[in-house]
């Protein structure tokens, strides 16, 4: 259908062809919960700038089947120094090599510790990351990790249940829907969300998914109370176009 598509484009500028059909659409084909923007700014992969959100893609992305009736939730990598409470001692594994170990992987504040197994991962004060998964547990690691070992990329990386989307799937944000309360998502952060294409890299903790419930991955919390912000959010009633 593309090269058809090109093809009759083409056609038509060499004043070759006087019309072409139109090109039919295309059907459709591991993480957790939800965030006025004020002081917030764009979340990114390290302490500074967030990562531009991709540009838009071309013609062939605008002929994908929108479909309705989505919710729309956010995860992101939680950061040490923005978290307190008592010291917890977190056991586990000290790589990927292991599951449910029970090495002891040190101290970490309480609510650190709790933003992580929420979220899936975090930054420790010493650099390294502190991540959980179902499967798992708690390791120590190199970076912020998808269900198959890869690094996240904000922006990019997203989670869906494996029968309804599965990894490698790719979407775009049609329409943010409203947000659990039924207010409209803030601007700011809507339009982040559609500029960005999206790919199935990820899973839910099974029971956290569901029929059309989407994570996506925006990279690390930018200040104390993220949770507070608008970027931890809950969107119903969304829409994403797929392919």
């Amino acid at each position: 259908m593309l090269l058809h598509v090109r093809f009759c484009a083409v056609m038509l500028v060499l004043g070759l062809l006087t019309g072409c059909g139109e090109p039919a659409t295309r059907g459709p084909s591991t993480v957790l919960p939800r965030p006025s923007l004020g002081q917030w700014s764009v979340p990114g992969p390290a302490v500074s700038a967030a990562p531009a959100a991709p540009a838009p893609v071309s013609s062939p992305a605008r002929t994908a089947a929108v479909s309705s009736g989505w919710e729309i939730t956010v995860y992101y990598t939680a950061v040490q120094s923005f978290h307190g409470g008592d010291p917890e001692t977190v056991t586990g594994c000290r790589g990927l090599d292991c599951a449910h170990g029970d090495d002891d992987l040190g101290e970490y504040p309480a609510g650190f510790v709790a933003a992580v197994k929420d979220e899936g991962t975090g930054r420790t004060a010493a650099g390294t990351y502190l991540n959980w998964s179902y499967d798992i547990g708690y390791w120590l690691d190199t970076a912020a990790r998808d269900a198959a070992g890869a690094p996240l990329r904000p922006f990019v990386s997203a989670a869906a249940d494996p029968g309804v989307l599965p990894r490698g799937a790719t979407f775009r944000i049609a329409g943010c829907g409203r947000t659990d309360d039924g207010a409209a998502a803030d601007g700011t952060v809507c339009a982040a969300l559609r500029r960005a294409r999206w790919t199935v890299t990820d899973e839910f903790t099974p029971g956290l998914g569901g029929s059309r419930h989407v994570d996506l991955y925006i990279g690390e919390e930018t200040g104390p109370g993220f949770t507070d912000s608008p970027w931890y959010l809950t969107l119903t009633g969304a829409s994403l176009r797929l392919g």
